[in-house]
C-alpha cells in the first residue's frame, strides 16, 4: 500500500490496484500539484513580449540593469537558445553577448520582486518545459554561455608555438594577455557592425590568464 499526500489532497494507492488506475490517481495528483502551486503564478514564456537585444540606438535594455528575474534568449530565427536568471539581468546579458554574439538576438524577461533560488529555478525550468525542448545553452553549449571565454583555445598555430617556449609565469602570462586582447578585439568589432554603443569592460586581471569576462561596475 502507498499513501500519497499533498496539501488537502490524500490518495491510497494499493499494490492490487490496475495500472490503468494508478496512472490515473497520479496523473491527477500531479494536476492538483499544479493547481496548488498557481497560487504563486508567474508569467508563461509565451505570454511575454520579445524585445530586440539591442535596441535601434545599440543600447542594451539598461531598464532591467541591477535588476533580479529571468531571461530567455533568441537566435534570428526567435529559436529559444538559453534561459537563465540572475542578480543583475544587464550585466549577465553582457556576458552572453560576448560569449555567444551570433545567438543573442531577441530576447525575453521577468523581473522577480521578492526572488528566491527556489521559484526561479522553477520559473525556468516551467520556461524550458513549455518550449518542449531543452535549449543549446543550457544542454551542450551550457560552457559556452556560462563560463568566461577561454583564449588559449582560440589561439593560432604561431601563438601555440610561442606559448610552447616561454620559461616563466610572467612570460606567459604577457601571451596569453595578448592573445585575449586580440579575441576581445574580435568580439567587440562584430558587435559594432551590429551597431552596438552600449560599453563593455573587460576583466583586465582574467586576461592575464587567457580569459574574457566583462567586469562588474
Amino acid at each position: 500500500m502507498l499513501q500519497v499526500r499533498r496539501s488537502n489532497f490524500a490518495f491510497t494507492i494499493f499494490s492490487h490496484d490496475s495500472p490503468h488506475l494508478i496512472a490515473s490517481v497520479l496523473f491527477s495528483l500531479r494536476y492538483m500539484v499544479s493547481s496548488v502551486s498557481s497560487e504563486h503564478p508567474f508569467p508563461s514564456l509565451s505570454s511575454l513580449e520579445s524585445i530586440s537585444y539591442i535596441d535601434a540606438k545599440g543600447l542594451l535594455p539598461e531598464q532591467f540593469a541591477g535588476k533580479v528575474g529571468l531571461y530567455a534568449i533568441f537566435d534570428e530565427a526567435q529559436t529559444l537558445q538559453f534561459v537563465g536568471y540572475s542578480r543583475d539581468i544587464v550585466l549577465s546579458l553582457k556576458q552572453h553577448l560576448v560569449r555567444c554574439p551570433h545567438q543573442c538576438i531577441w530576447l525575453k524577461v521577468n523581473t522577480v520582486e521578492r526572488p528566491n533560488r527556489t521559484l526561479l529555478e522553477q520559473i525556468k525550468t516551467h520556461w524550458i518545459e513549455e518550449q518542449g525542448t531543452m535549449p543549446p545553452g543550457n544542454d551542450q553549449q551550457e560552457d559556452q554561455w556560462t563560463q568566461p571565454i577561454d583564449a588559449k583555445a582560440l589561439m593560432t598555430a604561431d601563438e601555440q608555438e610561442a606559448i610552447a617556449t616561454v620559461h616563466t609565469d610572467f612570460e606567459r602570462s604577457k601571451l596569453l594577455k595578448k592573445v585575449a586582447r586580440r579575441i576581445e578585439a574580435d568580439i567587440l568589432a562584430t558587435l559594432e557592425s551590429r551597431g552596438l554603443r552600449t560599453p563593455l569592460r573587460f576583466d583586465p586581471k582574467m586576461k592575464e590568464q587567457g580569459l574574457l569576462n566583462i567586469k562588474p561596475e
